[in-house]
């Protein structure tokens, strides 16, 4: 039984020996197959590495090189507009050119002949991110302003111009130069409230603004009654009139100055918000930085939105003191008063607008003013775009400059500057159509009243025609 288990194995061995020596052969052809194709791919991985530590393509290098520098020069392409829209992201820049011809007759001119005037303005906006730190965002933006052209000189009125569009750089000494100034450039800070919050989502916030402003951009606004490349142009209807007409901030010849603005804004109930503001601005000299920067303006305002019946509304409470207004006597003074700016929604095509003004500290050529007006959207006759405006104002005489009206020299030449004694109010009256005509353009043409101007009883009343376009991007 052994000896045939023997021969079994025996047999076995010599049958399997010459198959494992075949598989041992198979195996190795297949290996010094994979030697020459890892040969092969070594060649050409050196050859893909050579070709890509340049960028110059060649018709000797591998197809898969020549394709991935195709691929990597559109990528950089792609990748250059790209990083210039990252580094655009946050900019918002806005403008308009704004031209105007208004003709006044040989009885409401200073000239005593009729005038016709074209006058043109070009502001530029730019808004840029400030940086943030931590939960506090900057804000940094600046203004351009340039233009040609003041426009009709009326004779004396208590309205400063019926065309407040008008701009020009005084000082030149040559009306066919056009030149620009930097109108405005200030920095704001935003701080949410309470603190940690995002400023996206905070519903409280402190503001800071710093630089040179345009103090109506803060204070005194009004939904359909503070800008006169759109809407009214009398001075009087733009801002309130004891602050600019009467020359209550004492600003720069334009109409800015240096200042800081402490604002808190209080969102919390979005129907009912409020925000409490406090400026102090160069004045006087300080306004043009050519003088002391002491006894500045300082106005306070307390403005709430508010809804009637769903729609909206702003109501505006201010106080103001300025050490260096211009009196009616040509002096700087001290000048105190109040006033009251409102604009309310009452219908979906109606907006109202009211303004009241008190000086009760001062020597100014009027006291008190108001204004009111409304405007009505083209909604009503099937155009949207366009709309009609109207604004009643009157500008009472203070009893000082009524008194002295006859016989005051202001400029010292000898001559009394008016001669006649003013009295009662300056009434004044705005309509215009603002008609849209699409991509931004607008063309106005509009009529101004005033009646007793300068509170001359026996002055007749002024009319002055006119006509604006726009085009606003």
């Amino acid at each position: 039984m052994g000896q045939r288990m023997l021969a079994v194995a025996a047999v076995c061995a010599a049958v399997a020996l010459p198959a494992q020596a075949a598989d041992l052969a198979q195996m190795q052809a297949l290996m010094e197959q994979l030697a020459a194709r890892v040969e092969v791919l070594e060649k050409r991985n050196a050859e893909l590495e050579t070709a890509l530590t340049t960028e110059r393509l060649s018709e000797r290098e591998p197809e898969i090189a020549t394709r991935l520098k195709a691929l990597e020069a559109r990528t950089q392409a792609m990748d250059a507009p790209v990083k210039r829209m990252e580094a655009l992201d946050g900019i918002k820049v806005e403008g308009s050119i704004t031209g105007v011809a208004q003709s006044a007759g040989a009885g409401a001119t200073a000239s005593g002949q009729r005038e016709t005037r074209a006058n043109y303005r070009g502001d530029v906006e730019v808004t840029l991110p400030g940086g943030e730190w931590g939960d506090v965002t900057g804000t940094a933006f600046a203004h351009v302003r340039f233009g040609q052209g003041s426009g009709v000189g009326l004779r004396p009125t208590y309205t400063s111009t019926p065309n407040s569009v008008g701009f020009e750089v005084g000082g030149v000494g040559d009306p066919d130069s056009s030149f620009a100034v930097l109108a405005q450039g200030w920095y704001q800070l935003d701080t949410p409230l309470p603190r940690g919050r995002s400023t996206q989502a905070a519903t409280q916030r402190a503001r800071v603004t710093v630089g040179k402003i345009d103090m109506f951009g803060f204070f005194d606004g009004n939904a359909i009654a503070d800008d006169e490349t759109t809407r009214f142009q009398n001075n009087a209807f733009v801002h309130n009139p004891l602050l600019d007409s009467g020359g209550g901030i004492g600003a720069d010849a334009y109409g800015f100055a240096p200042g800081a603005i402490l604002q808190y804004i209080d969102e919390r109930d979005k129907s009912a918000a409020w925000t409490y503001s406090l400026g102090v601005f160069g004045a006087g000299q300080g306004a043009n930085f050519s003088g002391s920067m002491g006894k500045p303006l300082a106005i306070a305002q307390i403005e709430t939105t508010r809804r009637i019946g769903f729609l909206p509304g702003t109501y505006r409470l201010y106080a103001w003191t300025n050490g260096q207004a211009a009196g009616y006597l040509g002096q700087a003074q001290r000048q105190q008063g109040v006033g009251l700016s409102i604009d309310q929604q009452v219908s979906d095509e109606l907006t109202v607008f009211t303004r009241w003004g008190r000086l009760t500290k001062g020597q100014p050529r009027f006291d008190t003013a108001l204004t009111a007006g409304a405007e009505l959207s083209g909604n009503v006759w099937g155009r949207g775009g366009d709309a009609i405006g109207v604004a009643w104002g009157r500008l009472r005489t203070a009893k000082a400059f009524g008194a002295d009206s006859a016989a005051v020299d202001a400029d010292g030449d000898g001559q009394p500057d008016w001669s006649y004694g003013a009295s009662g109010a300056e009434t004044l009256a705005e309509l215009y159509y603002r008609w849209s005509l699409g991509n931004g353009l607008q063309l106005t043409p509009s009529v101004q009243w005033i009646r007793r101007p300068g509170g001359d009883g026996a002055a007749s009343a002024i009319r002055v025609l006119g006509v604006r376009a726009q085009w606003a991007f």
